[in-house]
C-alpha cells in the first residue's frame, strides 16, 4: 500500500474511494478511546478537517501532553516517525503530527475496506 504524501492527496484519495466518511468515523472512534472529547462532524469539509485536526494536536502538545502521547499510542502512530520530526517549531510539528495521525487512520480504514 502506497501512502499519500500530503494532507490534500490523502483526503482526495479518501474521497475518491468513498472512504472519507469512514475516515472521519475512525478518527472519532480513536479520539473517544483516548478520552479526548472531539467530534468531527460527518459533513466536515476536507480542508476544515485538516485545520481542526491540526488545532487539536497543537493544543494537546501545548496543554495536555500526556493525553497527546496517549492519543498517539491509541492510534498507533509509529514512534520512529514522530522522533524524526523537527520539534523546533511547535506549529509545524503539530501539523506534521496531525498528518501522521491521519495517515495512520487512513491505513486502518483502507485495509479494513480492502480485506473485508
Amino acid at each position: 500500500m502506497q501512502l499519500p504524501e500530503t494532507f490534500d492527496a490523502l483526503l482526495e484519495k479518501a474521497s475518491q474511494e468513498s472512504l472519507y466518511l469512514k475516515l472521519i468515523h475512525q478518527l472519532n472512534k480513536d479520539f473517544l478511546y483516548a478520552n479526548i472529547n472531539v467530534d468531527f462532524q460527518d459533513h466536515v469539509l476536507p480542508q476544515d478537517l485538516k485545520l481542526q485536526l491540526h488545532e487539536i494536536v497543537y493544543k494537546l502538545i501545548n496543554e495536555k501532553f500526556a493525553e497527546y502521547l496517549n492519543l498517539l499510542y491509541i492510534i498507533d502512530v509509529p514512534e520512529k516517525k514522530v522522533k524524526q520530526l523537527d520539534g523546533s517549531d511547535l506549529l509545524v510539528l503539530s501539523e506534521q503530527v496531525a498528518f501522521l495521525i491521519l495517515q495512520r487512520e487512513w491505513q486502518k480504514v483502507w485495509l479494513r475496506h480492502k480485506y473485508s
